[in-house]
């Protein structure tokens, strides 16, 4: 099962729309997950036209008619992986330990709100010998101070998380 991971997309205050080459990877995955601040429900709309599973939370920049439809964590099991979905984990001081006690039966956390990409594992027994895996793709629109705008891609088999990569976008959008 391939993923794609973003958050932060700030439609269409930071950008007018996602950039061509989300969508393309909206098309070609098996779930997109969005950790929130979508901030524009025509986006949460056409996301759920175009993708063929969405698990998404609602952001802290995000109006009532997106936190309607939208809950503030979302979960599912997808390929025996428990994923979470949350927008804001607090200060990257401590994130990993907070993280394990609040999620003790989630193998992934997805979260957004830094705009700063973050891939750790911590460790624990919450997940199995394996620790809680914490995703923070960063912003497909907004790069805030970091270099350049991302996203992630994972992909899950077998229970099991396999590669997790981090895409940089073109500067030049």
């Amino acid at each position: 099962m391939r993923l794609l991971i973003i958050a932060d997309t700030h439609v269409p205050t930071r950008a007018r729309d996602l950039p061509p080459r989300i969508w393309d990877e909206v098309d070609g995955a098996d779930v997109v997950v969005h950790a929130g601040d979508w901030m524009d429900v025509a986006l949460l709309d056409a996301m759920e036209e175009r993708s063929t599973r969405l698990v998404a939370c609602w952001g802290n920049n995000d109006g009532p008619e997106l936190r309607d439809r939208l809950p503030e964590v979302a979960r599912a099991t997808l390929e025996g992986v428990r994923l979470a979905v949350v927008h804001e984990t607090g200060p990257s001081a401590g994130r990993d330990r907070r993280m394990h006690e609040a999620y003790p039966d989630t193998d992934v956390l997805v979260f957004g709100h830094s705009h700063i990409p973050w891939d750790t594992t911590a460790p624990g027994q919450c997940a199995g010998a394996r620790g809680l895996r914490l995703l923070n793709p960063g912003s497909p629109t907004d790069r805030r101070r970091q270099p350049y705008c991302t996203y992630m891609t994972a992909t899950l088999a077998g229970g099991l998380v396999g590669e997790v990569e981090l895409h940089r976008l073109p500067r030049d959008r």
